[in-house]
């Protein structure tokens, strides 16, 4: 369920990356609003022909990504800018590790850095906190993201979390049935949500369980992955005992990086972490010009 990226255009299956960076600078600039559409302080600070360079480095250690991003901020204001790669999304790099050299006008890239920053420091805070829960699990078991997410950024978000060193898994609601707690309640149980899913012709179905004995009726009933819901370390190696390879077992719900080792380590296939979106801290990433 990965989503394609390539090179150099940066394309990400469904994310439109040119309306996303028309869209973020327009923002910045107050395009449409009274008064809006420029950079006041450039406008007035900087002369038009003023060039500068500038290297993009990285304060602390940090999994990059969305490098080629930050340079589709610059180079949509300045075509012509000169950018030198000096990194690779996915990169483990030491605190003060240049990440991009860039040349170009003086106005265009003030304009962007803003922009620029924001997205790599974002994407890049998301892959290193992916990347610390990686190795806490040591090999056992594989990291799924989840959808709680930013909306608009989703996939973003989730490539972000790629190159951390998780896998993606349901890109939205439309890839996968997800059964959880309130879809089972509303169905009058595990077995008949589950039923109902496969009698729609669903092929992917996700089932969330809480209690060790909704595990055969989701079974019974076609579920193709168990979603077990906070559920404590015996309880974890219980149900992966009696799901017993049938289908793929998901740990999820409460997942701290103090705990994930012994998490990864019950036997489940996969471990979900929802912070890894909603809490990942921004890297500090930083762009310092010099006049040329």
């Amino acid at each position: 369920m990965t989503a394609p990226f390539t090179r150099p255009g940066f394309e990400l299956a469904g994310f439109d990356v040119a309306t996303f960076i028309r869209a973020t600078l327009a923002e910045d600039l107050g395009e449409g609003l009274p008064g809006g559409g420029r950079d006041v302080t450039s406008e007035s600070v900087i002369p038009a022909e003023a060039r500068f360079a500038g290297v993009m480095d990285s304060r602390d250690a940090i999994t990059v990504a969305g490098l080629p991003l930050a340079a589709a901020f610059f180079r949509h204001l300045d075509p012509g800018v000169e950018i030198d790669m000096l990194a690779t999304d996915g990169d483990r790099v030491a605190p003060g590790t240049p990440l991009m050299r860039l040349s170009g006008n003086a106005r265009a890239l003030l304009t962007a850095e803003r922009s620029a920053l924001n997205t790599v420091q974002h994407l890049s805070g998301i892959a290193t906190m992916t990347r610390a829960y990686v190795d806490a699990m040591a090999g056992n078991a594989t990291m799924l993201d989840t959808r709680k997410t930013i909306p608009g950024l989703r996939r973003l978000e989730k490539y972000a979390l790629r190159m951390g060193g998780a896998q993606n898994f349901r890109m939205g609601l439309w890839d996968a049935a997800m059964i959880k707690d309130n879809h089972v309640a509303v169905a009058g149980g595990v077995g008949p949500a589950v039923a109902r899913a496969r009698a729609a012709g669903l092929a992917n179905i996700v089932c969330e369980v809480d209690e060790l004995a909704q595990i055969e009726p989701a079974l019974a009933a076609g579920a193709t992955h168990l979603l077990l819901d906070n559920m404590g370390l015996e309880t974890l190696r219980e149900a992966v005992a009696i799901v017993a390879g049938r289908v793929p077992t998901e740990a999820s719900g409460g997942v701290r990086l103090d705990t994930i080792a012994a998490v990864a380590a019950s036997g489940v296939t996969y471990v979900s972490v929802g912070r890894l979106m909603q809490s990942a801290p921004a890297a500090d990433i930083g762009l310092d010009f010099q006049a040329v």
